[in-house]
């Protein structure tokens, strides 16, 4: 046994216990041996009874419940984005570490301001960008890191889900005040992080977003993009929640060495000699009608990954500065739609 799970349990607080708390409430019970819930707090008392929760937890509307708890070391914020910010930057500076809900926050201004918060703390902060820790992605990363694949040549983000106009009707969804954004920062940025994550961060953008008849929604439910990289390598985003029944997510990567794609989560690579090789396996997708059609293990995976990381004091797998360059390139990718032309991203935000 290692010294992770010899340790006492972490005691964590939970931030908001609405639809998107499933599979965390899920992973915490799986967790259960090395994750003790504390707390959880929400702003609608009712809804939290009504919600099936730990029987460990106490509940409550008083966030000075949770962070005046000296035995609370971490929060999980579960929260619509355009609270993010303000809740963990209070945890932070009250010394709780914090594993946030995607996005960080509803724009980069506000995203790295909870990344710096949390750096002047010194707590450690993960964001549940929970494609990075698929089995099969996974593997990906490591053969390109080995260089098995080669050069990249070519590679893709695809994402053609389908929402109902019910999904959108729910107050303050698809909105820039409470989301940041619709398709891109909702339901695509899982699929375009990890392709950024496999291939780096383009050095321009030019793309193209808008709302198609099947939606009312103030934000965008369909987006495409090119990404432009050093070299020549260019890359394609596709993404919208208007194809209905919803296919699962894929990433294709066009290499010198063998063709990968990975799609909601299995991975399949051809190499050039012949050979074939899988890894990984399908893990649903949330892409359909029911958002929450798809497996909690890789939640578990960054969850407990956080538990560790913060037991070791080490940088977790899916930092907050990591989570920077997904928001960079999307919010490249609107300009891009409002301007017309090409986007520079410019350096990374210290």
């Amino acid at each position: 046994m290692n010294g992770d799970h010899a340790a006492p349990r972490l005691r964590l607080a939970v931030l908001g216990a609405g639809m998107a708390s499933a599979p965390h409430l899920r992973s915490l019970a799986d967790l259960s041996e090395e994750v003790e819930v504390g707390w959880v707090w929400g702003r609608d008392l009712a809804r939290l009874k009504a919600t099936p929760l730990p029987a460990s937890a106490r509940l409550t509307t008083r966030l000075d419940d949770v962070l005046g708890d000296p035995e609370v070391q971490a929060v999980l914020i579960l929260t619509p984005p355009h609270l993010h910010l303000e809740l963990a930057a209070k945890a932070a500076q009250a010394g709780k570490h914090v594993l946030v809900e995607k996005p960080l926050e509803v724009d980069l201004v506000r995203a790295t301001a909870l990344v710096q918060a949390c750096a002047a703390a010194g707590v450690v902060l993960s964001v549940m960008l929970q494609h990075r820790l698929r089995p099969g992605a996974v593997a990906l990363a490591e053969m390109l890191r080995s260089g098995a694949l080669g050069e990249v040549l070519n590679a893709g983000a695809f994402v053609r889900w389908w929402r109902p106009q019910s999904y959108y009707d729910a107050p303050g969804r698809g909105t820039l005040a409470r989301d940041g954004g619709g398709v891109l920062m909702t339901q695509a940025i899982h699929t375009l992080d990890l392709l950024l994550t496999l291939i780096g961060v383009p050095e321009r953008v030019i793309g193209r977003a808008s709302t198609t008849a099947l939606h009312r929604m103030e934000c965008e439910d369909s987006a495409a993009a090119l990404l432009h990289y050093a070299g020549g390598l260019t890359a394609v985003l596709q993404a919208t929640t208007a194809a209905r029944p919803g296919y699962a997510e894929r990433i294709e990567i066009d290499a010198s060495l063998g063709t990968a794609t990975l799609e909601s989560g299995a991975l399949t690579v051809h190499f050039a000699g012949g050979e074939t090789v899988t890894a990984g396996a399908s893990a649903g997708t949330g892409g359909g009608a029911d958002p929450m059609a798809f497996d909690h293990a890789p939640h578990r995976a960054v969850l407990q990954d956080f538990v560790h990381a913060v037991r070791s004091g080490r940088e977790p797998a899916v930092s907050g500065r990591s989570a920077l360059a997904v928001q960079r390139v999307i919010e490249a990718v609107m300009a891009s739609s409002r301007s017309g032309q090409a986007v520079a991203l410019g350096p990374a935000p210290r």
